[in-house]
């Protein structure tokens, strides 16, 4: 939020709410210190699983259904309840809001170590999704008010988006190495004795602090929204299991878009809505969002699909797969650094656009990937990977909030965010549906394979290889073998359709302005209590660097 204190409230985000431990020049850098471990945590967690889904679905037994909900849980329920915890942390409190999100996300760690059954694990995954969407708002809008000088602001958020990549890079190579010696449950364990530590830490150096306060908060707008993206995605969840004419596919999906809908003409009528959709209507806000959606759709769900090719197709260990993985997060965070010169050379549409082409030629050269090893293509697939995603994010997030004027730069963020989150929900559902609908049909029509042997084998290929074990002999052997070629099948044509997704990012990015001039024109606001209160969402610009 940006703007001059009400007659409710006597403080605002760009000066500290108290002095406190934090309040002081160098205390305030204890407090960035302190936020970006909450936020190394929250990242690391949304990547930590992908290499131990194999050794998950050994354990556990899910089904493809259950397999795609133990990691889509997470950033699904994160992406829901953004609006709702920005704009109560601006009423009750940052801090305290804060505080309760390492409660909850240090409970729903000690509840995932102890599953014992896929409904325990899927629950305690969406308990960390909630206490991801109470840190994650909270830390931005905390840097904003202690960092009340703009340049010093500036590197602080810096330093956030620069951890953020980081966290997702550690995240499939600490799962790796706690797999390499422990069971699956200690990808969570870590996060206890942290956030144990991290709540009277907050509680001493953290100032607390509120925002504005017009108008009431719209709880039922941010229930019918989190219901409604639950509603979609089940659907398309349903949909890319193959249950194509089955009311459990297409009811969700109905459901689902009927209670966005009539969110989306809830805020519309409303004088202080929870988001300002008349920003989407400009092309360079609208169209950036869906870019990121885009972008993280590929991301996640490429991610996800690697991590099981690479240990169940090539026989890598969880640390080894971790490995292989890193060189994509490394080339993200390289092209981060490199984005703020690169958008000045190239502005916003060339930048998004050429980000995306360079993805698709990666993604497209990752379709050489069989039964055998190739770690060259594989680590120059991910290389490119990597840097035209990351490449794509930064001119996106620059585009979206340099055309928010700056009273709506808190909604901004929240809509970004929320963007990131839910293309991350999304990339698992589509293209883990795609994936997974592709790889079953294959089982099921190899020749050969018993039915009832290949209806088992084909819910994942884990289950498969589990089944082909116990079998042994000849029989055994084929099954392997049929499992390992539907898997690079269904593969090879998750990653085409990735390909499609892409390009047509590519061309939607031509939308957006063609130099950062332009892209800081920021149009005329109309005025009044609508105007008003669409800046209320949140407190702080994100940027990704």
């Amino acid at each position: 939020m940006a703007g001059t204190p009400t007659a409710r409230t006597a403080r605002t985000p760009d000066a500290p709410g108290r002095r406190g431990p934090a309040g002081g020049s160098a205390n305030r850098w204890t407090v960035l210190v302190m936020l970006c471990s909450s936020l190394l945590l929250v990242a690391v967690d949304a990547t930590v699983l992908h290499v131990a889904v194999p050794a998950v679905s050994a354990d556990l037994r899910p089904s493809a259904m259950e397999l795609l909900w133990i990691v889509d849980c997470y950033p699904l329920v994160c992406a829901s309840l953004l609006i709702l915890f920005g704009t109560l942390g601006d009423r009750v409190g940052r801090r305290r809001v804060l505080l309760y999100g390492y409660a909850l996300f240090g409970l729903a760690s000690a509840l995932a170590v102890v599953a014992t059954s896929p409904g325990m694990l899927i629950a305690a995954r969406g308990l960390l999704g909630v206490g991801g969407a109470m840190i994650m708002p909270a830390t931005l809008s905390i840097l904003r008010q202690v960092f009340p000088d703009r340049r010093e602001r500036a590197l602080a958020i810096g330093v956030w988006s620069a951890v953020a990549a980081v966290g997702a890079a550690l995240g499939p190579l600490v799962g790796g190495l706690l797999l390499e010696h422990f069971w699956w449950g200690s990808v969570f364990l870590i996060n206890i004795p942290l956030m144990v530590l991290s709540i009277p830490l907050a509680r001493w150096l953290v100032p607390e602090s509120t925002g504005r306060r017009e108008g009431p908060w719209d709880v039922l707008g941010a229930l019918m929204a989190a219901s409604g993206l639950f509603a979609v995605i089940l659907g398309v969840k349903r949909v890319g299991s193959g249950d194509l004419l089955v009311p459990q596919a297409w009811a969700p999906l109905l459901v689902g878009a009927c209670l966005l809908a009539l969110f989306v003409r809830r805020q519309r009528r409303r004088p202080f809505p929870l988001v300002d959709f008349t920003a989407f209507a400009r092309p360079a806000f609208g169209t950036a969002v869906g870019c990121i959606v885009l972008t993280v759709l590929a991301l996640v769900g490429l991610a996800l699909i690697a991590a099981q090719y690479l240990q169940l197709v090539l026989g890598l260990s969880p640390l080894e797969t971790g490995l292989r993985l890193l060189p994509l997060s490394v080339a993200a965070v390289a092209a981060g650094l490199a984005g703020p010169r690169m958008l000045q050379w190239l502005g916003p549409r060339t930048m998004v656009a050429l980000g995306f082409v360079t993805t698709a030629l990666a993604v497209l050269s990752l379709t050489s990937m069989g039964e055998h090893d190739r770690p060259a293509v594989l680590i120059g697939g991910f290389v490119l990977l990597g840097f035209g995603l990351e490449t794509t994010l930064f001119g996106c997030y620059e585009s979206m909030l340099s055309d928010a004027p700056p009273q709506q730069a808190g909604s901004a963020a929240a809509i970004g965010e929320t963007a990131y989150q839910l293309g991350a929900g999304l990339g698992i559902a589509v293209l883990g549906s795609v994936m997974n609908g592709a790889y079953a049909a294959a089982v099921r029509r190899a020749d050969g394979v018993p039915a009832d042997v290949g209806a088992s084998a084909s819910r994942s290929l884990g289950e498969a290889e589990a089944i082909a074990d116990r079998l042994g002999g000849p029989s055994g052997d084929l099954l392997h073998q049929v499992a390992r070629g539907a898997f690079v099948h269904g593969l090879h044509l998750t990653l085409l359709v990735s390909v499609g997704l892409l390009l047509c990012g590519a061309l939607a990015a031509l939308r957006l302005p063609r130099t950062m001039e332009t892209a800081c024109r920021v149009p005329a606001q109309p005025s009044g209590p609508a105007a008003q209160g669409a800046g209320t969402l949140l407190s702080a610009p994100v940027t990704r660097s």
